[in-house]
């Protein structure tokens, strides 16, 4: 059945016991702060319902997520879209993180800036041939998200990737054992669909049990994290390098994503 639906985030239920939390914002899936709390409010609620005992995280469109709307950045007259994007941000990793059940990530296509936030604290990725996974932070006048992509590959992969503005393909991150499987486009949903049902098979009570179990254990703690990063794009922003490189990358690309 059909459940709660924004502009930009829908959430239906696909699967017994399953749900899919779905982004679409054309043209490339670049969020502004109002829809990275929406997309936080989807996937908490979605693990707050004894009826599910997954979540699958899909987008349509060209891809998965190119990261912040640059745009609603560039217009701001002061510090507060920052401040409040950047809280929307973390709001939406930590939901994917905190979920209470399982988050199956089915991603195609550019997966960029925040969107490398999403899938790194999912619990499990599927991905299409097509799909790209980077941090373009450097070049858009921000940081972040290394804690995620740290989640992904290897710490020096991932200091190079970060430097570098370099992406990496679906097949490199499932020889590092991150991506869970890569299809075809046309089979994604369907292969993030069979996972999450697999998943969704098991006693709800125990999986919301296995999930907290595993959140305990990790070696970083993936929110107190991500937040000290956002500290050094908030001082890029106040020292101005910020503005002045997000104003190259308006003139030169347009101002997508982030």
């Amino acid at each position: 059945m059909g459940v709660s639906t924004t502009s930009t985030v829908s959430a239906t239920d696909t699967a017994p016991g399953v749900r899919t939390v779905t982004v679409d914002r054309p043209p490339v899936n670049a969020l502004p702060a109002r829809d990275w709390y929406a997309l936080a409010d989807a996937v908490r609620a979605a693990g707050r319902d004894p009826e599910v005992r997954c979540v699958v995280l899909a987008a349509a469109g060209r891809g998965f997520n190119a990261g912040v709307d640059i745009k609603e950045l560039q217009a701001a007259s002061d510090s507060t879209a920052l401040i409040d994007v950047n809280r929307g941000c973390a709001e939406a990793f930590a939901a994917v993180y905190e979920c209470e059940v399982p988050v199956v990530a089915a991603v195609a296509g550019h997966c960029l800036g925040g969107g490398v936030g999403l899938v790194g604290n999912a619990d499990a990725i599927v991905a299409a041939d097509d799909a790209t996974f980077g941090l373009p932070e450097l070049d858009r006048g921000a940081l972040g998200a290394a804690t995620h992509l740290s989640r992904l590959v290897p710490q020096h992969l991932m200091r190079t990737l970060y430097f570098t503005s370099r992406t990496v393909s679906a097949h490199e991150l499932h020889g590092h054992g991150s991506v869970w499987r890569v299809v075809p486009r046309a089979e994604l949903d369907a292969a993030a669909l069979e996972l999450a049902q697999e998943i969704a098979r098991k006693d709800g009570t125990l999986l919301r049990l296995a999930k907290t179990a595993l959140n305990g254990i990790d070696p970083v703690d993936v929110r107190r994290s991500y937040r000290f990063e956002q500290g050094f794009t908030f001082e890029a922003s106040v020292s101005g390098v910020a503005d002045r490189v997000r104003a190259a990358f308006g003139r030169s690309e347009g101002g997508e994503g982030a």
